[in-house]
């Protein structure tokens, strides 16, 4: 007979204390017994990832969303300042909203390696698709954005310009959120998650932009609608971002953590302060230009922040495996 046995009569020779206790999980019942079952850890094959590493090059990407928001943004408050006589503040608008997609076409091309493949992605266009429909958004809407600037510069051609200035104005709200469902449309955790939200983000990323910079460029006294822009900006980015992270659970970890933390806490320390100064700089140059270099590096420092929070989920297993088990169990449990 073994050490213990079970007998008609009982247990024999069973030693005290090895008795399972109900409610008490296998292996830490007692102080300095080592588990029976291994805590589990999250990994995949070989020590990879479960999902590969966006390749993008973060200063390519994450620029190329930034001056996407600030082109559309300011194409927006360009139109406006049209609409309502103000040049002094249309001007930079248009400015800013020609060069800033100039260059975030620029990053789009160096980071795909050369021009062809941009156009290669427009020989077809799919609906379904966020990089085709964006292509074909970004084709159509840069030439718009330059031409309007142009006549504004020029002082002629003011039917082609406004013509340009109003087209431009109606695209620009998509250019400045497509990004968000761009990013949404991938696998990586931190960034599918938020699809609800991440476009009203950065909506409300690329109001405080264009505002930003209007505010440093143009006279006080044709600022007010930027003022105003750079204040419901900020409401709706920090609203909504707040709203994405409660929602998104374990995915919004990134957010606060490492490089993406420290990126997200700057953006929303200076979108809330350049908002403030923005609402009190009605006559004071000085507090204009603060706001606008405090709302640019803000909208800056976020894009980079979800730029970087997606690649850290996407390195750590936990991010992916986790939410689908969750998935899985309330799938069941509602069925």
């Amino acid at each position: 007979m073994s050490e213990s046995d079970v007998t008609r009569d009982g247990v024999r020779g069973a030693r005290p204390g090895r008795e399972a206790v109900p409610g008490v999980p296998a292996g830490r019942g007692r102080r300095g017994e080592r588990p029976v079952v291994p805590e589990a850890e999250f990994a995949s094959y070989y020590g990879m990832p479960v999902l590969a590493e966006p390749p993008w090059k973060a200063l390519d990407i994450a620029g190329y969303l930034y001056l996407g928001g600030l082109a559309g943004a300011s194409s927006l408050l360009a139109a406006g300042a049209r609409l309502t006589g103000r040049p002094g503040l249309a001007a930079p608008a248009h400015t800013a909203a020609a060069a800033a997609v100039s260059l975030s076409l620029a990053a789009l091309v160096h980071d795909l390696g050369r021009p062809a493949r941009f156009l290669n992605m427009l020989r077809v266009c799919k609906p379904t698709s966020p990089m085709s429909v964006g292509s074909w958004l970004l084709a159509a809407y840069a030439p718009l954005a330059l031409t309007a600037a142009a006549a504004d510069v020029a002082g002629r051609y003011r039917l082609p310009g406004r013509a340009a200035t109003a087209a431009s104005a109606v695209l620009g709200p998509a250019v400045a959120t497509y990004t968000a469902v761009l990013l949404s449309d991938t696998a990586v955790p931190s960034w599918h998650e938020g699809y609800r939200e991440l476009p009203f983000v950065f909506a409300g990323s690329a109001a405080g932009t264009a505002s930003g910079l209007a505010l440093a460029a143009a006279p006080a006294a044709e600022a007010g609608p930027a003022r105003r822009f750079a204040v419901l900006g900020a409401v709706l980015e920090l609203g909504a971002f707040h709203t994405m992270k409660r929602r998104m659970g374990l995915a919004a970890k990134p957010f606060g953590q490492g490089r993406a933390g420290l990126l997200v806490r700057a953006s929303e320390l200076l979108t809330a302060g350049g908002a403030v100064l923005a609402a009190c700089s009605a006559r004071d140059r000085r507090l204009a230009a603060a706001a606008g270099a405090a709302l640019l590096a803000g909208s800056a420092a976020l894009r980079f922040g979800v730029f970087h929070a997606g690649v850290a989920s996407a390195a750590d297993p936990a991010y992916t495996v986790l939410p689908q088990r969750e998935r899985l169990e309330a799938s069941r449990s509602g069925s």
